[in-house]
């Protein structure tokens, strides 16, 4: 069993842990548990050889509580991690690294927005509510680690401005989050098609400038405190 890369769940009897297939395994002899947080180190211990991944499910989401492998190639490695970070070459590639990504995440944080903008298309009477209703969305979506579908790279920006519009309106705009949907198949997706209609009904009133009850409009309700905000520019 030593030799197997496995992933595999906490046990309540200490010193074990719990296969895919359900079985009880005792820690192999001379492993230690690396905890999560250097994913640089983490990386390294599990391609030098066979590791158990220790992962929790917590729900559909997914939490790493460490990697067992033998202690000597974790110490080995942690020292030569150590010896890395204290590297001054090192530091300055982290350094550019982290500063080329702050740059490609302030360049899309401005697409984005203009993509929302773009997709939202209201009238030119409406362009404060455009302005501060693209920010909104943006400023929620766009953060790496968001997990929105602003973030995914397998659908065109004008898509991902879509989804990520009619996902804030079904917060902001709709009762969708204190509904009681039946747990049936395809009935939640019935029910967000359902309002995302609802949502493109009320955009095309702004669309087209018509009046907008701003008492009685669930937008206008969701956009007055953050109007005075907008400026038209990221």
């Amino acid at each position: 069993m030593p030799t197997e890369t496995r992933e595999v769940r906490p046990c309540a009897k200490p010193g074990h842990v719990i296969a895919a297939d359900t079985r009880v395994l005792a820690i192999p002899a001379g492993w230690a548990l690396l905890p999560p947080g250097d994913a640089a180190l983490s990386r390294r211990v599990k391609e030098a050889g066979p590791s158990w991944t220790v992962i929790e499910m917590k729900g559909r989401k997914r939490f790493s509580r460490g990697i067992w492998a033998p202690a000597e190639r974790i110490a080995s490695l942690r020292a030569e991690r150590a010896l890395e970070l204290r590297d001054p070459a090192y530091q300055r590639r982290l350094a550019a690294g982290r500063n080329r990504r702050a740059a490609e995440q302030a360049a899309y944080v401005e697409e984005f927005y203009a993509a929302v903008l773009a997709w939202l298309d209201f009238h030119p009477e409406r362009a404060d509510d455009a302005a501060a209703m693209a920010r909104l969305i943006t400023d929620h979506a766009v953060p790496v680690g968001s997990g929105t579908v602003a973030r995914t790279e397998r659908i065109p920006i004008e898509q991902r401005a879509e989804a990520a519009v009619i996902a804030w309106m079904r917060h902001q705009t709709t009762g969708y989050d204190h509904m009681v949907i039946p747990r049936e198949k395809g009935r939640r997706r019935e029910v967000r098609r359902m309002l995302a209609q609802r949502s493109v009904q009320l955009l095309s009133r702004y669309r087209q400038g018509l009046p907008v009850d701003a008492a009685s409009c669930p937008l206008a309700r969701a956009l007055a405190p953050h109007r005075a905000r907008a400026t038209g520019s990221v």
